[in-house]
């Protein structure tokens, strides 16, 4: 009986398996035909971005705001600090937190292109959506989790985005019919394994959101220095308690996060402004010059003249390409 039912499951994996890849293809296609040439598009949907790279590069750090991500062709890795996430063709990504992260796509070349979506979520509609449905945000464990996590994708969830991607190119049906394929979208990952962690943070008074709104205020006030007692004190915590949920969840201090936030400010400053490393340091809240390289060099692998000197050789030579 027991080998029975375990061999019913592994049928159903691989049926599952099948469908995914059967849907897959279709949405490689539209992505491939809707946004044209290398880079990030967004679409007439709200909140629905289209991605395509025909070459690999280095990797790129940003802060992604919550969010599906999904890959229909190609692999990506983004790393959260230490923590490494890879999410590809079978696996969807979540971002259930405003997090700084760096991104590397793994695969592309102009034969076989990267090709991703994302939508950025709008946490009034997860709220009322679940509170609604009546859906649990109660955690298995009494541990926060991370704000990222990865899923496999199942057949229920890629035929609603296969739908959404196809509104595109019928822009008349969009107001009316994709709201209501965004909801879809958001029931099946709220009914997850794992969807109580987007759901936490719109539960008010959760610790997600608590965090959440303690990124805000980072995010905010990046260049000034900011004491974590006030911080704490905001979204009643104690201080300690403050550290290790916000630890828990964005995996690195809160000073670690403003640290990352300053830098890449700093980064993309002095790669479209013409001004010197000490003084794009200076704006974002370094006092010290030597310490603001010391930080970058240490983030970024290279000091800032060298870094952005590759940075912009990079950027000729992906125009070059596509001139």
């Amino acid at each position: 009986m027991v080998t029975s039912t375990a061999s019913k499951l592994r049928a159903a994996h691989a049926d599952e398996a099948v469908q995914v890849t059967l849907l897959r293809a279709p949405l490689a296609a539209q992505i491939d035909r809707l946004a044209g040439g290398d880079g990030v598009y967004e679409t007439a949907i709200p909140r629905l971005r289209l991605g395509k790279v025909s070459h690999t590069h280095p990797p790129i750090h940003t802060v992604y705001e919550p969010a599906l991500c999904v890959i229909a062709q190609g692999s990506k890795q983004v790393l959260l600090g230490e923590e490494m996430y890879v999410y590809d063709t079978s696996r969807y990504l979540v971002f259930a937190q405003n997090l700084p992260v760096t991104g590397h796509v793994l695969e592309a070349s102009p034969e076989m292109p990267h090709l991703a979506l994302r939508l950025d979520f709008d946490i009034r509609e997860i709220a009322e959506l679940a509170l609604e449905l009546q859906i649990s945000s109660k955690s298995p464990g009494k541990v926060a989790q991370r704000g990222i996590y990865t899923e496999d994708l199942t057949e229920e969830l890629l035929d609603p985005l296969i739908r959404l991607t196809r509104l595109l190119e019928r822009k008349d049906d969009i107001p009316a019919l994709a709201p209501l394929i965004v909801r879809e979208i958001l029931y099946r990952l709220l009914k997850s394994p794992q969807g109580w962690r987007l759901m936490q943070l719109a539960m008010v008074d959760s610790n997600s959101q608590r965090i959440a709104r303690v990124i805000q205020t980072l995010r905010k006030r990046y260049r000034e220095t900011v004491r974590m007692d006030d911080l704490a004190r905001e979204v009643h915590l104690s201080t300690s308690a403050l550290h290790h949920q916000f630890k828990q969840i964005t995996a690195m201090s809160p000073l670690q996060y403003q640290k990352q936030l300053r830098l890449q400010e700093a980064r993309r400053i002095l790669l479209v402004e013409d001004i010197d490393a000490a003084t794009a340091g200076h704006r974002v809240g370094y006092d010290s010059q030597s310490q603001f390289n010391r930080e970058y060099s240490r983030f970024f692998g290279d000091p800032p003249a060298r870094d952005i000197k590759r940075l912009r050789e990079a950027q000729l030579a992906q125009a070059s390409r596509l001139s």
